[in-house]
């Protein structure tokens, strides 16, 4: 008799479970989705109608010749040429530093004082406005060197791509589960050879994905590059010279009564666009990859 029991309670719950659900309660359902779809497709219709615009207005002055002029050629190849260049600089300075971060707090540190005092400031860093961290830029380098370069862009940069890669880092060590760190242990391996070579090396996919998002952001900030690589409408001399870049462009060129420059800020607008949708289109690929292994 007890044994039976259970069998009869599943039984009961599978079909409770499996039953359709009350007349009230889809009713409230599919008005429920109803509304939820209405509102994300307003939501939509702002980011829509940009996109629209850009494309109809950009893409009739997108010319091959464009790409491998320069700005006062009516090109924006040194814009695109400069754009790699201070977001590389970037890059350069942040990757490595955000990664040890995120280690550091994800690994070693923790919940000691030092670890949640770096995480605070780290936390406080993504939301400090673009503008600001360019007038840091400018005080600190600029001012320094006394000329606009792309070097005090690309360290602008770093700084607004920095937090966004630590915090990253740190989240996706997170969630690879302990028993892969317990297992190396148990095989004999070091704290230092189980986080670099279990820990971090299965967790490369959700880490390259905040790589690609901090690029991506980077790659449209206007703000920090204005104070710091400034603008050049010709092909830049080196680094420690000032350096187009494509958001700066479509900023100064924006208002020009000149309908040749105005045609160039929307073609330049789709390049910039599609460049920033690329590094999007990346990270999703990259962590796609991840769910189907």
């Amino acid at each position: 008799m007890t044994s039976s029991q259970p069998s009869e309670i599943d039984q009961l719950l599978a079909s409770e479970l499996c039953s359709p659900l009350p007349p009230r309660r889809l009713f409230f359902t599919y008005v429920m989705n109803a509304i939820a779809f209405a509102f994300s497709a307003l939501a939509l219709i702002p980011l829509f109608s940009i996109l629209w615009e850009i494309i109809t207005r950009g893409i009739i002055g997108l010319k091959a010749e464009m790409f491998v002029k320069s700005v006062i050629d009516n090109g924006f190849g040194n814009a695109i040429l400069g754009t790699i260049t201070v977001v590389a600089l970037g890059s350069l300075f942040s990757i490595p530093i955000g990664l040890f971060t995120g280690i550091f707090l994800a690994e070693f540190g923790q919940t000691s004082p030092l670890a949640r005092f770096v995480r605070f400031i780290v936390s406080i860093l993504t939301g400090v406005p673009s503008i600001v961290v360019g007038i840091f830029a400018y005080g600190l380098i600029v001012l320094a060197t006394k000329q606009f370069s792309a070097i005090a862009g690309g360290f602008a940069l770093a700084t607004i791509m920095l937090p966004i890669i630590a915090l990253t880092t740190e989240e996706a060590l997170k969630l690879i589960p302990i028993d892969q760190r317990l297992a190396s242990a148990a095989l004999g391996g070091t704290r230092f050879q189980t986080t670099i070579r279990i820990v971090v090396t299965a967790a490369i996919p959700p880490i390259t994905t905040g790589i690609l998002l901090a690029v991506a952001r980077a790659a449209g900030e206007t703000a920090p590059l204005i104070f710091t690589a400034l603008f050049s409408l010709d092909w830049s001399a080196g680094l420690l010279g000032p350096t187009a870049s494509l958001p700066v462009l479509i900023y100064n060129l924006y208002n020009d009564p000149d309908p040749q420059k105005n045609q160039l800020v929307w073609t330049t607008s789709i390049v910039l666009l599609g460049l920033v949708l690329s590094f999007s289109l990346l990270s999703r690929l990259v962590t796609r990859k991840k769910k189907i292994k």
